[in-house]
């Protein structure tokens, strides 16, 4: 007698990519993001601001890096995630995939706007100037750009899969920018200094710096899970309101 063989893994992997298995696991989650960012957040700023030592040069006004150069990263790594994720969505027609890349958009916005307003805050002591027209500085703009880009886009249009599909052309399109801020301070003569942190070379900061830098990454990561996982339900809610699962949970009582 033959015995059925288990379900491929892909096939449960899929399973889990279904808005209402990630809604109910992300439900689980978002209280434990919350806690790792206030956690990470504490310790990193204390130790930027109160432990690491004051810079010979710049005095105390470079204490914001520990927040401009988490929050530059993140800018990045955000915009990737999110062309990956609308690539996948309109190569796959997957649509969570696609929810996800909407939901990742404003807050990478937001972390770009905090790393150029920082960095106008750190420029000011530093250069004389809130602003140059710097090769990392525009770019870094640009991004801002296709980001708010981005979330017009996908809301001007009613239609749903008309909307994930404009909006994953234009990240995909926009993604060129990321090396060009990467490598800018390279490939051009910029006021902007080069690398905090290569993989290449060993850290050019004291331990202590590096520390409360690294802190305040895993803050910022912890938060971005928080939020988009956040806006996503709210996303999947909106796009899936006529299923039946949407329904049923929305009958039931709160707290069951």
């Amino acid at each position: 007698m033959a015995m059925n063989a288990p379900a491929p893994r892909t096939l449960r992997f899929h399973m889990f990519a279904a808005p209402s298995r990630f809604y109910a696991l992300s439900g689980k989650l978002i209280p434990w993001f919350w806690v790792a960012t206030a956690l990470f957040t504490i310790a990193g700023l204390y130790i930027g601001f109160f432990v690491a030592p004051t810079d010979h040069q710049q005095g105390d006004s470079y204490r914001i890096i520990f927040i401009h150069v988490p929050a530059a990263w993140m800018s990045m790594l955000i915009y990737l995630v999110m062309a990956f994720w609308a690539a996948w969505g309109w190569m796959l027609n997957a649509r969570m995939a696609s929810m996800y890349a909407r939901a990742l958009a404003p807050t990478g916005a937001m972390f770009t706007f905090v790393a150029l307003w920082t960095g106008a805050l750190w420029g000011k002591p530093t250069w004389g100037t809130w602003w140059v027209w710097d090769a990392r500085l525009t770019s870094e703009f640009i991004l801002l750009l296709l980001y708010i880009g981005y979330i017009a886009l996908t809301e001007a249009i009613d239609d749903v899969r008309r909307a994930a599909n404009a909006g994953a052309l234009l990240a995909l399109v926009g993604a060129v920018n990321i090396p060009i801020i990467y490598f800018s301070v390279r490939w051009w003569n910029t006021l902007h200094q080069g690398a905090t942190i290569s993989a290449t070379a060993a850290p050019k900061m004291v331990h202590t710096m590096l520390t409360s830098m690294l802190l305040m990454t895993f803050a910022f990561w912890a938060y971005s899970f928080a939020v988009v996982f956040t806006r996503a339900r709210a996303i999947v809610l909106e796009q899936e309101a006529e299923t039946d699962w949407v329904r049923e949970m929305l009958r039931r009582p709160q707290g069951k």
